[in-house]
């Protein structure tokens, strides 16, 4: 039987723009963390690429090299048959592309040094875990632990593509995240931060801030953001039952999930 290897979905609480560099990349800051839900990929040797995409978010995702997946296996030097679920939006702003990428190194046996290459999320999808993300994404960092809190992904169903979202960017302001060292109070913590994608995502698609507001108004809710680029934003709870009402209230033309973030 193919093994089957999990692809989560990467959430980015806070994420500060630095800086730009000459070659038009932007440095960033951020904290990211993985959900309990995601893709699911099976791998296996073959003597010539193909990628088949099921799962109830197939649709407009591509079965051929544009796809992060088969990127990177032809990046690992790999002929491979990829079958790969799609559960999570596509270009939804929580790295459904990259961690798909990310299993297929695992599944290959790669260690995944340089994998940058293949897209700015991929290192981190790799490390799997909560961490620090800066410069393109390429840097690294561990955190303190993240309480047990529960995570409402809701998506609009709409896409901003992150080029777009960039080029909306009025003004970079260039502050670092507040020193990752929050005890008991990780709340407050992000309570200090911001997503400075947020603004720029929303002028291209204005529903990307009644989702927020509908997530900020939901009893429970401690803390909300938009992820990435967009459209996808978060809600963080304390408990499966609160984030489970605030899915449940969601119009139901939006993808919405509630899941526990992995530890």
């Amino acid at each position: 039987m193919t093994e089957r290897h999990f692809a989560p979905a990467k959430v980015n609480l806070a994420l500060h723009v630095t800086g730009c560099r000459d070659d038009g990349y932007h440095l960033l800051d951020s904290i990211v963390v993985f959900a309990g839900m995601g893709d699911w990929l099976s791998v296996a040797p073959a003597p010539q690429m193909a990628l088949r995409v099921t799962g109830p978010r197939a649709s407009g995702v591509p079965e051929d090299e544009r796809n992060l997946a088969w990127q990177a296996a032809e990046w690992a030097g790999r002929q491979a048959k990829i079958v790969l679920e799609k559960h999570l939006p596509h270009a939804g702003g929580i790295g459904g592309g990259s961690s798909d990428a990310a299993a297929v190194l695992r599944a290959l046996g790669t260690n995944g040094v340089g994998a940058e290459a293949i897209g700015a999320d991929v290192p981190v999808c790799l490390r799997g875990r909560p961490c620090r993300m800066s410069g393109i994404g390429d840097v690294l960092a561990d955190v303190p632990p993240i309480p047990s809190l529960w995570i409402a992904l809701v998506n609009p169903g709409v896409e901003v593509p992150t080029g777009a979202v960039f080029a909306a960017l009025d003004r970079v302001d260039g502050s670092p995240l507040p020193e990752p060292d929050w005890g008991m109070d990780f709340i407050g913590w992000l309570s200090q931060t911001r997503n400075d994608l947020e603004l720029p995502a929303q002028k291209l698609q204005p529903v990307i801030g009644d989702v927020l507001e509908r997530l900020r108004g939901t009893r429970g809710c401690l803390f909300a953001h938009m992820s990435g680029s967009g459209a996808t934003c978060f809600g963080l709870f304390g408990d499966e039952p609160s984030a489970r009402a605030a899915v449940a209230a969601m119009p139901s033309r939006w993808w919405a999930e509630a899941t526990e973030i992995l530890p």
